[in-house]
């Protein structure tokens, strides 16, 4: 197996401004004058703050943020009491908005009809003219500073941890860019303020190939705001679906590839279910779907006796990958029998077959129906549960921003971690959070098992 030399970057939005809490479409105004720029609210400072003691057992051996005020204050307290160099980076500035900027998205919607329906509908269409008159395209623009950014700090930062503090905009699109999302899906990911996002990179000479580890952490906010997932919108009419992988079975623990072979949860499964119950217990649910297989079953069962109302739905459709003959080996006795066979399924898993299983494309097809039906049975304006397998859950993940087989290790799914994916109003899906597993540690990091499905 190649070697990967990983970083690790740490991406934060900033804590509420003054713009914020009025509704105000901030942009990158008064960029030359901060006495002018939105501070932080008091709120806000809190929320810095607490990010803060979230990263505080993180070794971070560089940070940047940008020069705007409410960014530059809130790294400035994340840091407090830390003794790391603090770097501002132009790149790292919200996105572009001039026409807009100092207005509320009501007047934006109304003074600006044509330009808020691309905004919202076809972001990578959305025309605006700068000062000088000179048309240009804000999100296509932003997408391209997200790309400089990457290409300047990774290679400077091989195998260290960097902290990247921001805005919304700049955030999701160097998100986005990194996984090879395309701009038109620029609004498919959410962040909140002081929300904490974790990105991998593996590099194999002068490329990068990114994973996103969590999006959008937001529960060592409940202090402030009361919630552990992000909050649904005040207006929200549509639905939302968390996500959930199944807790820890042995093989996982020993790295054995279970695919369909039914196995239980071990000790620590059933500790990683009871966790997530405890984790959802004040989040109301409508309904609940699983695998059909045991493992994610029992993780939904343990977490429903928190919900006693609720009955348990099973799929076919949403089981784990069929391995085929890898199913029951260990990688060694996978690289023995199939040599070379591993090595493309971590660098172009879309390319393998698996003897007397599945592929990629199996996979895509039939959680493709699964995801649909279940959107089709929740109501709207309610919240339903699916607890289904590593694989699984990242079709469902990739087939959100219309990503194929070849992008399956983008996202990262831990045993037992939830997931939120809103439809707001039926419209296009919204990530608001990925991979959370604070729940079953102290740390804003993913470390439960990893290796085999």
């Amino acid at each position: 197996m190649e070697f990967y030399l990983i970083t690790r970057v740490i991406l934060v939005r900033h804590g509420e401004s003054t713009s914020n809490s009025a509704g105000m479409v901030q942009g990158r105004g008064n960029s030359d004058r901060p006495d002018l720029q939105p501070p932080l609210t008091q709120k806000g400072q809190q929320q810095a703050k607490l990010a803060g003691l979230a990263l505080a057992n993180l070794a971070i051996d560089t940070a940047y943020c940008s020069p705007l005020v409410r960014a530059n204050q809130t790294a400035n307290l994340i840091l407090e009491n830390r003794s790391i160099n603090l770097n501002t980076h132009e790149n790292l500035r919200e996105i572009n908005l001039p026409q807009w900027e100092g207005l509320t998205f009501g007047e934006v919607r109304s003074q600006y009809p044509e330009q808020y329906n691309n905004w919202h509908h076809a972001p990578e269409q959305l025309e605006m003219s700068r000062p000088t008159g000179e048309k240009f395209y804000p999100v296509l623009d932003l997408f391209e500073q997200a790309q400089s950014v990457w290409a300047e700090i990774l290679p400077k930062h091989d195998g260290q941890t960097v902290l990247l503090v921001a805005h919304s905009g700049i955030n999701r699109a160097l998100i986005a860019s990194a996984l090879g999302i395309a701009p038109s899906r620029y609004h498919y990911l959410h962040q909140s303020n002081c929300g904490i996002s974790i990105l991998n990179f593996r590099q194999s000479g002068e490329t990068y190939t990114a994973q996103l580890e969590s999006l959008n952490l937001v529960s060592h906010l409940q202090a402030i705001s009361g919630d552990v997932l992000p909050p649904t919108k005040k207006d929200h009419a549509g639905i939302r679906l968390l996500l959930v992988r199944h807790g820890e079975t042995n093989w996982n623990r020993d790295q054995r590839f279970q695919g369909q072979i039914d196995i239980p949860l071990n000790t620590t499964g059933e500790q990683q279910a009871q966790k997530a119950a405890d984790f959802l217990a004040q989040v109301k649910i409508n309904q609940a779907f699983s695998s059909s297989m045991l493992r994610p079953k029992q993780t939904a069962e343990i977490i429903l006796t928190k919900h006693p109302h609720l009955s348990l739905q099973l799929t076919d459709l949403l089981k784990e990958i069929s391995h085929g003959k890898w199913e029951g080996k260990l990688e060694t006795e996978i690289e023995a029998e199939f040599p070379g066979e591993l090595q493309r399924w971590q660098s172009t898993p879309e390319s393998v077959q698996m003897p007397e299983g599945e592929n990629l494309n199996d996979v895509w097809a039939r959680v493709k129906i699964a995801w649909q039906q279940i959107i089709d049975a929740v109501p709207q304006g309610e919240t339903a549960m699916v607890v289904a397998h590593d694989a699984v859950n990242k079709a469902i993940l990739c087939q959100l921003f219309n990503l194929s087989p070849a992008s399956f290790w983008a996202f990262k799914q831990g045993n037992g971690a939830v997931s939120v994916i809103d439809y707001p109003h039926g419209d296009v899906p919204v990530l608001q959070s990925m991979n959370i597993t604070t729940h079953l540690s102290n740390s804003v990091l993913d470390s439960t098992a990893a290796g085999a499905l």
